[in-house]
C-alpha cells in the first residue's frame, strides 16, 4: 500500500513538474512577444524597427526566436530555486539548525533523551524527524538491554531508514536544475549559430554585403550567447547552494546518530 501511494505521489509530482516547465516556456514567449516586443521599445513604434538607444528589452528581443526558449529556461531556474529553497528550509525545521543540533547533542550526552525528543517535536522538519526516530529506537534498545554493537547496528539502521524516507523530497527537482545548467548553454549556443548563419548569409550576398543584416545576425548571436550563459551561471550557483545545504542536513543527522550510539555505549559501560 505504501509503495502504491509513493508511486502515485511520484507520478503526480512528475505531472506537476511537467506543467511548470510548459508554463515557464509559455511565460517566456509572452514576455518576449508582448513586453520585449512592445512597439514602444523601438524606433517608429513597431518591433521591426531598431531598438531605442539604451533599451535593453528591445535589444534582447532582437535575439530572435531562441530568446523565448532561453527566457523559459531562466524562469524554470527561478521557479524551481524558490521551490527548493522552501522545501529545504522546511526540512531544516522552524528554528536555527545549529542551535537545535547543539541543544539535542547536549541532551543526548547527558542522557536526557526525553528532552531531546521534545526538542525534535518543537523543531519539526526532516532532520528533527530522523533524529527523533533514532531517539525512540534508542529508548527501545535500552529497554531490551541489547549489547553495544547490536544496539549500534539497530540505531544506525533506523537512521538510514528515516533518512531514506526524507531524502527523496529534499533531492526532488535537483535533477532539473542540473539539467538546466547544460540546456541554458546549449540553447544559447543554438541561438549563436543561427545568428552567425544570418551574418554569413549577409556576407555571401552578391554585390555589397547587407550591413544591416550582417549587424543583426551578429547581434542576435551575441544576445543569445549572453542569455544562455546567464541562465547556466544562475543554475550552477543555485544547484551547488542547494546541494551544499542538503549535505549539511544529512551530516547533521549522521552526527546526531553517532552521538546517540556513543551515548548508549557509555550507558552499557556503566552497567558493567
Amino acid at each position: 500500500m505504501a509503495n502504491v501511494k509513493k508511486e502515485k505521489g511520484s507520478g503526480l509530482g512528475g505531472m506537476i513538474s511537467g506543467i511548470i516547465i510548459v508554463l515557464c516556456i509559455f511565460a517566456g514567449w509572452l514576455i518576449w512577444t508582448f513586453i520585449m516586443g512592445d512597439g514602444a521599445n523601438f524606433e517608429g513604434g513597431v518591433n521591426t524597427g531598431n531598438p531605442l538607444p539604451g533599451n535593453y528589452l528591445a535589444m534582447v528581443y532582437k535575439g530572435g526566436p531562441i530568446v523565448p526558449v532561453l527566457m523559459g529556461l531562466l524562469l524554470m531556474v527561478i521557479v524551481f530555486s524558490f521551490e527548493r529553497y522552501a522545501v529545504i528550509s522546511k526540512a531544516a525545521g522552524k528554528n536555527n539548525l545549529d542551535k537545535f543540533m547543539s541543544e539535542v547533542q547536549t541532551s543526548i550526552k547527558t542522557g536526557d533523551i526525553e528532552s531531546a525528543i521534545v526538542a525534535c517535536d518543537k523543531q519539526q522538519g526532516s532532520v528533527a524527524n530522523a533524529i527523533r526516530s533514532a531517539l525512540v529506537k534508542y529508548q527501545d534498545v535500552k529497554k531490551e538491554g541489547l549489547e553495544s554493537e547490536a544496539a549500534a547496528e539497530t540505531i544506525h539502521k533506523e537512521i538510514e531508514e528515516a533518512t531514506s524516507l526524507e531524502m527523496p523530497m529534499l533531492e526532488k527537482h535537483m535533477t532539473i536544475l542540473s539539467t538546466l545548467v547544460s540546456l541554458g548553454t546549449l540553447a544559447g549556443l543554438l541561438g549563436t549559430v543561427t545568428g552567425m548563419i544570418k551574418a554569413f548569409g549577409a556576407l555571401a550576398s552578391s554585390g555589397t554585403p547587407d550591413q544591416a543584416l550582417l549587424a543583426n545576425g551578429i547581434s542576435e548571436a551575441l544576445i543569445n550567447t549572453a542569455t544562455g550563459i546567464s541562465t547556466s551561471a544562475l543554475a550552477i550557483v543555485v544547484y551547488n547552494l542547494f546541494t551544499s545545504k542538503i549535505d549539511t542536513l544529512t551530516y547533521s543527522i549522521d552526527e546526531a546518530g553517532n552521538t546517540i550510539v556513543n551515548t548508549y555505549r557509555h550507558f552499557r559501560g556503566t552497567q558493567k
